[in-house]
């Protein structure tokens, strides 16, 4: 409670002023972009280097061979902020700070309390940029009560239809798979998934990829958390099925652990300037692996993060060395 009255204090103070600096970018090229007049931003709040979204790692998504970045942005927890206009704000300018970045897939979940309407707060605040990639779930029991589920996440969101709707944690999954299939084939919908977490469930993942027809799925992994590596990531691969990785930080338990810890000289050498970083490259360098989707309260952790897809990436030996170095810090 304490943090969060004085991160509601503080943005109060500023009247706006820490949203105007992370608006300030994205702003400015929509307004380029749709031939508006440049907002009347002072020089302090635009970045002495400017990023450059060209550079950030994409990766394919093979049912289709499109692609997308390696990092993507979650709402679970982070984006849970009922109706305080300033903490809405707050994730707003995390909202335009990702896709200043060259971040574009966003994902939430009817479970994550009020997510899905701060999520189309800010999408508002931003014009409703064309180049978001929105990824949603089901998560209801029944079929039937799955289409009116989803209706309601679309006007949260504001968005005509989504990108990617995934069964979240296989809830109904023989019922909403079909109605989600239903939609891709009348352009309805371009992606359909099915998630689950903390490595729940997994043989029973494991049997709907081979028998159904999927785009995505949506797994935790991270140097900790490597389960997925025995079963799941390769029968994606032999599949075809683009995989979504949650709990990249464990729900920030792991980079908490690791605050104040050295990072190690290697990670130099990839050019991971962080912990979560290294924790990034070593998640979006596996080659089954297509997006991650780390959540967060803060523009400059949501920068740093899509940050950890330009560069080098680490190769298997190097992957091994990064889990070796988490397990010991």
């Amino acid at each position: 409670m304490f943090r969060e009255m004085t991160r509601r204090a503080f943005l109060a103070r500023l009247a706006g002023g820490v949203a105007l600096t992370a608006f300030a970018p994205y702003a400015m090229r929509m307004a380029f972009a749709q031939n508006a007049t440049t907002p009347d931003l002072a020089p302090a709040t635009v970045p002495a280097v400017q990023p450059d979204p060209e550079n950030v790692l994409r990766k394919t998504i093979p049912s289709t061979g499109g692609n997308i970045p390696a990092i993507g942005l979650g709402s679970w927890i982070t984006f849970n902020v009922g109706n305080d206009t300033a903490l809405r704000d707050e994730c707003a300018a995390v909202m335009a700070a990702f896709l200043d970045e060259g971040g574009i897939m966003i994902d939430s979940s009817p479970m994550y309390g009020s997510a899905q309407d701060v999520i189309g707060y800010g999408l508002a605040r931003l014009g409703l940029p064309k180049s978001v990639f929105s990824a949603d779930k089901v998560w209801i029991s029944g079929g039937d009560n799955g289409p009116g589920q989803i209706s309601d996440s679309l006007k949260k969101w504001g968005v005509a239809q989504f990108d990617l709707l995934q069964v979240h944690n296989l809830l109904s999954w023989q019922d909403h798979l079909p109605i989600l299939q239903r939609m891709k084939a009348d352009g309805q919908l371009r992606y359909v998934g099915i998630t689950t977490s903390h490595g729940r469930r997994s043989d029973d993942l494991a049997d709907i990829m081979r028998r159904e027809p999927l785009d995505f799925i949506q797994i935790t992994y991270n140097p900790q958390d490597r389960m997925a590596e025995q079963q799941l990531l390769p029968l994606a691969q032999d599949r075809g099925i683009a995989v979504i990785i949650n709990r990249p930080f464990q729900g920030g338990r792991l980079t908490e652990y690791l605050a104040g810890k050295p990072v190690p000289d290697f990670a130099a050498d990839i050019g991971a300037q962080s912990w979560a970083q290294l924790i990034l490259k070593f998640i979006i360098s596996h080659p089954a692996v297509t997006c991650a989707i780390p959540a967060t309260t803060r523009v400059n952790h949501v920068r740093e993060n899509v940050r950890a897809a330009h560069g080098p990436m680490p190769d298997a030996a190097l992957r091994a060395r990064i889990a070796k170095a988490v397990a010991e810090a």
